[in-house]
């Protein structure tokens, strides 16, 4: 498969290429002015190359949610997820290799920022082993990276800002190009614009934006004049992934279109003003009347728990005449397109099989001093292996679940677990572990767990953050701490009745 793409024409009818492989390593920068053509130019290398490599679109108009029906692109409407559900999405987007367009139309202009930003950092953040290659297309760049401050809060736009910067800067090494659009140039945060080494610069009038579209083209001042006389649709293109020299070129064309509204001419209706005045204040319908009382955005939305579902079976667009490529590295060694689905396990097995792979990771050393990201990785992949992959789950379940195991629960669904889980379920999430680690003592009449036991299921090395926990889930109701005159120590559970055995 070739890694090289044909974006348009050259002005002698040649085909322009630009490596992919190349950009992935040196990033893109497009400018052009609205109606030079910037967003077909976008389409047109998300089109291309949307068999070649992952792809993640930031979407602030919903210009590219077409993409979604022919290329496979799943579609995360930014305003129908809550932050959790948004780093969550972003999680499995980076594990399953799935391309993704991010719509954030249905938001004002401050929670679009924020939004991008949480999903841009929780792809950054990723494990290592999560760093495969994606170009990351972000457009209106100069909302989300802005040069100076404007109507929104410092907050979210240092917060915004330094997620374009992570991008842009040191996205490389983690797999990510990013690939930045804007009207604006001197809009634009001049640490995000520099780092790109390709460019396609169109259409644009102002004198301060032609002299830094020059400036990155190596162009003096009499040539930046003739950026004001491109076409729409034509670019001047220069960089490591396109041409050594700049040249012109015009975009080739697209197999999809935008939602937007067209800009021909549309005459008016021929009506008398009488008419129009009566259809315009005519009663309303029963349709009508059902849309006024509808929320002001009435798209479907799917759930988090089934966007993460399409995600996970995610499988990249093919090439004319090729196979679909699998959803992730390895994915093909257990479970290739052309083996059929095994069989699905009675669910007793299912669970044993469960119980043995978090029992092997929960006695692993120092499992609980690991990123939770690495340890749902590495739970994921035996999963995968053991043919149960489709009850993975999500990460906060696997963390709920790892705190069982360490505490020693590997089959939480037996009855005498029940009541402690009841209680369990209102444990903070990084606290669940070592009070597990107690309770289990204590409904067992074990001895007290000493502080190094404690230290460990809680992922620390300092005894003052023991000494800090126990008085929390004391002062919480969760645990009462006696200590004899002997000095030896026992913990009871109040809502279950039961204690420890004081050692």
């Amino acid at each position: 498969m070739s890694a090289s793409i044909i974006i348009g024409e050259d002005s002698k009818g040649s085909p322009l290429r630009i490596d992919i492989e190349e950009l992935l390593a040196t990033r893109l920068l497009v400018q052009g002015n609205s109606g030079s053509g910037k967003s077909h130019l976008l389409r047109r290398l998300l089109e291309e190359s949307a068999a070649l490599v992952q792809q993640v679109v930031v979407d602030p108009e919903g210009d590219f949610v077409t993409l979604a029906e022919p290329f496979g692109h799943i579609v995360v409407d930014g305003a129908a997820y809550t932050t959790a559900e948004l780093v969550r999405l972003a999680n499995r987007v980076r594990q399953h290799r799935a391309s993704v367009v991010l719509a954030l139309d249905g938001l004002e202009i401050e929670a679009q920022m924020r939004c991008a930003a949480t999903f841009l950092n929780t792809l950054f953040d990723a494990p290592r082993e999560q760093w495969y290659p994606a170009l990351v297309v972000v457009d209106e760049a100069q909302m989300f990276a802005p040069a100076a401050a404007g109507d929104v809060s410092d907050e979210v736009r240092r917060l915004s800002l330094s997620a374009m910067t992570n991008l842009m800067c040191r996205g490389r090494k983690r797999g990510l190009a990013g690939i930045i659009a804007t009207q604006r140039l001197a809009k634009l945060a001049k640490n995000v614009a520099a780092e790109a080494s390709n460019f396609l610069m169109g259409r644009t009038f102002l004198d301060i934006d032609m002299a830094r579209a020059a400036d990155l083209l190596g162009m003096d001042r009499r040539q930046a004049e003739t950026i004001r006389d491109l076409a729409r649709g034509q670019f001047l293109a220069l960089g490591p992934a396109i041409t050594r020299r700049p040249v012109s070129v015009r975009i080739g064309g697209v197999r999809t279109k935008s939602q937007a509204i067209s800009t021909g001419l549309l005459p008016p209706p021929e009506v008398t003003g009488e008419d129009l005045h009566a259809l315009l204040h005519a009663a309303p319908s029963e349709e009508e009347a059902a849309l006024a009382e509808a929320p002001a955005r009435l798209l479907p939305r799917a759930d988090a728990g089934t966007l993460i579902d399409q995600i996970s079976s995610f499988a990249m667009a093919a090439a004319p005449g090729e196979e679909p490529l699998p959803a992730s590295p390895g994915d093909d060694l257990f479970a290739a397109a052309s083996v059929p689905a095994p069989p699905s396990l009675p669910p007793e097995e299912v669970q044993a099989i469960l119980a043995e792979i978090m029992a092997d990771i929960a006695t692993e050393p120092d499992c609980t001093f690991q990123p939770a990201a690495s340890l749902f990785q590495d739970f994921s992949v035996r999963c995968r292996m053991r043919r149960i992959g489709n009850h993975v789950g999500d990460a906060a379940q696997f963390r709920r679940r790892f705190a069982l195991a360490v505490a020693g629960i590997y089959a939480p669904q037996e009855e005498r677990w029940a009541a402690l889980l009841g209680l369990a379920g209102g444990v903070p999430e990084d606290l669940l572990a070592p009070f597990l680690v107690i309770a289990r003592a204590a409904m067992e009449e074990a001895p007290c767990p000493d502080d190094e036991a404690l230290a460990r299921a809680y992922g620390t090395r300092s005894p003052g953050r023991i000494r800090r926990l126990l008085e929390h889930l004391e002062k919480s109701g969760l645990i009462v701490v006696k200590t004899d005159y002997g000095g030896r120590r026992a913990i009871g559970i109040p809502e279950l009745g039961v204690s420890t055995a004081a050692v």
